[in-house]
Order: structure tokens, then sequence, then C-alpha cells
């Protein structure tokens, strides 16, 4: 076999289970689908009409500059082109710069427990993951620029707001990790909860800095995550790298006029944040009122601390899981004392609500 010996070392896995492989697993269909962090509110009807006129010319390929799109994001906020590169999702975009900066055995710093799928990529191309603890559960940014500062690593990886605790850190913070990033250092700034963040979470966009990178999604707060389209904003010399390796038809059709789409429907988006956070809030009573206590959120989800270790909050989770109610929980100790359910209709709600109950009182 000619494959190397970094990738035949590698597992043949991915980093999450999807609710359709534990459908198969448990031969049943969820009743409610709480786990993936998807809106099932869906996108806006604007994007719906645009998809399905876009579907009619699915014969061609998709523009390879996302000219439409990449300008429709710089009139969104505020920036030329030339600062966006789009891509399919965030995890393709993290795929793609690992690609760009990391020779094997180079160091990447990240939190322990944070968003895997994008560890999953710096082992791939054979990066060297360095973890600091998080605090408070949250992650630690004095921790990580004290480890920026002793180890100089190629990446940093930073999310706020975070999956999968939902915690934030106001901008003032985030700025002073990045005033903190070394030279020969790359900060990656996770924002795929951005539009669901308070204001006085997102430092702005301006001035640009050589060495951030800032990723955001159609996939949460705009509902399609099926379609998988995402951007990076950064400083037009940095986002240009992409495209020396990027797919550059990757990108189908669809997915720019769908999110071309999305973006014109600022009022659609306002309404889905409201549906949101009201879920939000019912998701927390519904936690309190099974006596367990939910954490402060920024996100589509809310992260529920069940009180004892990761086997109890596992134990929970089989036991939703099995009352066909699909959630989740973070896999690294001491977040696995926790569960983590993603926002849903009221009647999704109803069915967690009771799934919960009876999990607890099963679980002794």
């Amino acid at each position: 076999m000619p494959f190397t010996p970094r990738t035949q070392a590698l597992p043949a896995t991915v980093p999450f289970v999807g609710p359709e492989a534990l459908e198969r697993r448990l031969g049943v269909r969820f009743a409610a689908r709480l786990g993936a962090n998807e809106s099932v509110f869906g996108p806006s009807p604007r994007v719906l009409d645009a998809i399905g006129e876009a579907a009619r010319e699915s014969w061609a390929y998709g523009d390879p500059e996302h000219f439409e799109l990449k300008a429709a994001l710089a009139a969104h906020h505020g920036l030329e082109s030339a600062c966006f590169v789009a891509g399919e999702g965030i995890d393709g975009l993290f795929g793609l710069l690992a690609q760009l900066t990391l020779d094997p055995g180079d160091q990447v710093v990240t939190s322990l427990g944070a968003y895997p799928t994008f560890n999953y990529h710096v082992t791939g191309h054979g990066g060297h993951l360095d973890f600091v603890p998080y605090r408070e559960d949250r992650e630690d940014i004095d921790a990580l620029i004290e480890r920026m500062r002793l180890t100089v690593p190629k990446l940093v990886y930073f999310a706020n707001p975070d999956n999968p605790t939902g915690s934030w850190h106001d901008s003032a913070s985030v700025e002073r990790l990045m005033d903190a990033v070394p030279h020969g250092t790359l900060l990656v700034l996770d924002e795929a909860y951005s539009d669901l963040a308070p204001a006085s979470a997102l430092p702005p966009l301006m001035p640009l800095r050589p060495n951030v990178l800032r990723f955001r999604t159609f996939s949460k707060a705009y509902g399609m995550a099926g379609v998988r389209v995402a951007y990076a904003i950064g400083a037009p010399d940095v986002v240009k790298q992409f495209d020396k390796v990027r797919n550059h038809f990757g990108l189908s059709r669809i997915a720019q006029a769908g999110a071309v789409a999305a973006l014109a429907d600022q009022a659609y988006l306002r309404q889905t944040i409201a549906r949101i956070e009201a879920a939000r809030e019912r998701l927390a009573a519904i936690a309190r009122d099974a006596g367990l206590r939910p954490l402060p959120s920024a996100t589509n989800f809310v992260a529920i601390d069940c009180g004892r270790d990761g086997a109890y909050a596992r134990r929970i989770l089989e036991l939703v899981l099995a009352q066909n109610v699909f959630i989740r929980m973070p896999g690294v100790a001491p977040l696995d004392r926790m569960i983590r359910v993603t926002v849903g209709r009221d009647e999704d709600l109803d069915l967690f609500g009771t799934a919960l109950r009876h999990a607890i009182a099963q679980a002794g």
C-alpha cells in the first residue's frame, strides 16, 4: 500500500458518531434530534427559493471564485472581498489550514475538550497537539497565552462562543489573546456561534491582523448545516494562501446561492435567533426542574451538569438515547460530567424533558 506510515497509524474513524449511524446501530429512528447543534428551525424561505432555482442549474459547476458570495460577505461585514475565503463548512476550512501550515511534528495548542474536528485535521497532517485544561468550564485564555509564550506553536485554537460548554469571553479578553500571539503563530478563532453571541463577545473585525483567522458558518443560526458552507475572515495575504490548495469546485451552485440568499434575509435570522434564545431558556428550565445545573450559553445548545462524574453522565445519555431522543456529551473529563442538548421545537423539548426525568429515575 502506498500510504505514508503516519496515515497507516491513524484510526479509520470520524470525529463524531452521527445520529444516522446511531439509528442504524440501535435499530430505531430518533423522535427528537437534539445532539448535533443544528437549527431545526431551518433556513429562510428565500434560501429555499434560491436553492431550488440553483438546483435547476446544477448541471453546471459552481463559480470557483465564489464571486457573488464573497461580494455579499464583504457588503455584510463592511470589508473587501479579498478578506474572505469560503469552503465546505468550517471543518473543511480547518483541513485546508492544517495542510497549509503544518509539517510533521509541528506544535499546535488547543484546549482539552474543545472542538475535536480541529484536532482530527491536525493529527491527520502530522501536527503535535498540546492541550491546555479548561478553567471553570471555559477555555483558559491566560493558560493559552502562557503556553504560546513558552512553545511558539504554529497554530492556537480558540472558540468564542465555545463548544461543548456554550461559554463565551468578552471582546476585551479575546483581544488580549490576539495581542499575545507570537510571531510565527496563527490564532484560529472559531466563531461558528457568533450570530448567537452577545455583541460584547465579538472583537471588531478591523483592523485585520495577519496572525488571526476568524471562522464563521451558515450551519448554525442560518439553519444550513446540510448545505455545508462557511468562510474565514483574514488579511488578504493570508486568505489567498487557501487558493493554493482548496477544492475550487467544492462549493456547489446550490451552496453559494443559498448562502447569498441567507445573508440577504437578516430579518429571518433575527426571528430565528429569538426562537433559539427562547428554546435555550426552556432547556435550562427543564434541567433545573430535574435537579441539574444548566450552564449559561451563547450558542444553540445548553450544556447540563449532571452533578456527578463522567460515568453517571454517560448513563444518563444512554438512557435518554434509549427513549429515542438524540443528545451528546463532552468526551473529556471534567467536562464529561455534562450532557449537551441542542435547542429544538416545543414538541422536541417536551420529549427531552420526559426522557430526562425517566433517565434520572432509572440511573438512581
